[in-house]
């Protein structure tokens, strides 16, 4: 199944993409797609999805989760992207947060923060936990999954790698996590160690990958995340990117406000985010 959440910025209603194309309103059924929900999906196959209302017109489309206390990253797992960085694959994961201010609709804006000379994109295939996950093996690891998601992982790298200090600092400006459009169930999702991603800025193709040269993939990285802390319905976690980054160009090649962005993975939607400078 797709789910989905719609309406206006901090009052998005649970939906549902049914086969036709259309956004359903499950509002009736569940009161969003956060917490518990998260763990009792297969629950919602049970649902007459003939019987949910058809939600009108185009509406605004919300991150595909709610209720997100972690929002967690995982950097340079992409050994062709490390190369192009100039940097060595860990011998451990990279793990940075972003912060959940970040999080916004898949086709709301990137806002260019003041002062940003290098604000890059990065396509990631992300997962939302479902079920609590600590200290689970590997061999579990995919029951704590609730579905799967798109994620621009937008990042300054000025303010990322110039600036001192964490990672996060580049990482976590307003609207630099557009998540969605839509949380997949991993029955619909396919293998997520083999899905195509890619990546266009004003119609030219950057990135174009697959999950399939990820370095620490889905199961290793629920299983090693849990051993440090406790994973919660709600948590994403985005898996890092392929090669293709504004960074790794010759020259490089950073966002200004009027560009256009366009991504997507297989089987997991598109976004498209118009490109604005802060106010």
């Amino acid at each position: 199944m797709k789910f989905l959440r719609f309406g206006e910025s901090g009052s998005e209603k649970p939906g549902l993409l049914d086969n036709d194309g259309n956004i359903r309103d499950l509002s009736s059924v569940v009161p969003d797609l956060a917490g518990d929900v998260l763990a009792n999906l297969d629950d919602l196959k049970s649902v007459d999805v003939a019987k949910l209302p058809i939600v009108d017109g185009n509406p605004r489309l919300g991150p595909c989760v709610g209720g997100t206390r972690k929002f967690i990253c995982i950097g340079l797992n992409y050994s062709d992207h490390a190369a192009e960085s100039g940097m060595e694959v860990p011998p451990e994961p990279i793990i940075f947060a972003k912060y959940t201010s970040a999080i916004c609709g898949p086709n709301d804006p990137i806002i260019i923060p003041r002062h940003s000379e290098k604000t890059d994109w990065e396509v990631e295939l992300g997962f939302v936990i479902g079920k609590k996950a600590k200290y689970v093996s590997e061999a579990d690891a995919l029951d704590h999954v609730a579905g799967y998601c798109v994620i621009n992982d937008v990042s300054e790298r000025a303010f990322q790698a110039e600036r001192c200090g964490q990672w996060s600092k580049g990482k976590s400006s307003d609207n630099f996590g557009p998540t969605g459009p839509w949380l997949v169930t991993p029955d619909e999702a396919g293998d997520p160690q083999d899905m195509h991603m890619w990546l266009d800025v004003n119609g030219k193709r950057f990135q174009d990958g697959s999950t399939n040269t990820m370095v620490y993939g889905v199961k290793f990285l629920i299983s090693y995340l849990s051993q440090f802390f406790t994973l919660e319905p709600g948590d994403i976690i985005s898996t890092g990117t392929p090669p293709g980054v504004g960074l790794g160009q010759k020259p490089p090649v950073y966002l200004k406000a009027g560009d256009v962005v366009e991504l997507g993975i297989a089987n997991l939607g598109t976004q498209k985010q118009v490109c604005v400078d802060d106010a």
